[in-house]
C-alpha cells in the first residue's frame, strides 16, 4: 500500500519542482517577485540586478532538483521508502547549493 504512495509522492514532488523551475526559467525576470527578501528591495536596488539572468539561472537549478525525486521513485519500486528518503537528502543538498549560488549572485556591487 505505502509503496505506491512513495512512488506517487516522489513523482508529484518531481513535477512540482520541475514546473516551478520551468516557470522561473521562462518568466523573463518576473519570477524575481517570488524570491524571499528580494521582493522587498526598492526599485532602485533592483535596477542593479539582471533579473532575467537570475530567474534563468535559478530555474535551471530548480529543474535539476526534480531529478532526485524521479530517481527516488525508481528506487522506491524496489526498496519501499528508501528512494524517498534519499531523494529528500539529495534535494536538501541541492537546495543549500542553490542558496549559496543565490547569495553570490545577489551580493550588492
Amino acid at each position: 500500500m505505502f509503496e505506491s504512495f512513495y512512488i506517487m509522492f516522489d513523482l508529484f514532488m518531481a513535477l512540482v519542482t520541475f514546473l516551478m523551475g520551468l516557470y522561473f526559467y521562462k518568466s523573463k525576470g518576473k519570477a524575481a517577485n517570488l524570491l524571499s527578501g528580494y521582493n522587498r528591495r526598492s526599485a532602485e536596488e533592483r535596477k542593479n540586478f539582471d533579473e532575467d539572468f537570475m530567474c534563468c539561472c535559478y530555474g535551471k537549478r530548480m529543474m535539476v532538483m526534480a531529478i532526485p525525486f524521479v530517481a527516488g521513485a525508481v528506487i522506491d519500486v524496489f526498496w519501499e521508502g528508501i528512494g524517498c528518503a534519499l531523494a529528500w537528502g539529495v534535494w536538501i543538498i541541492l537546495f543549500i547549493l542553490l542558496l549559496v549560488k543565490r547569495t553570490k549572485i545577489e551580493k550588492l556591487k
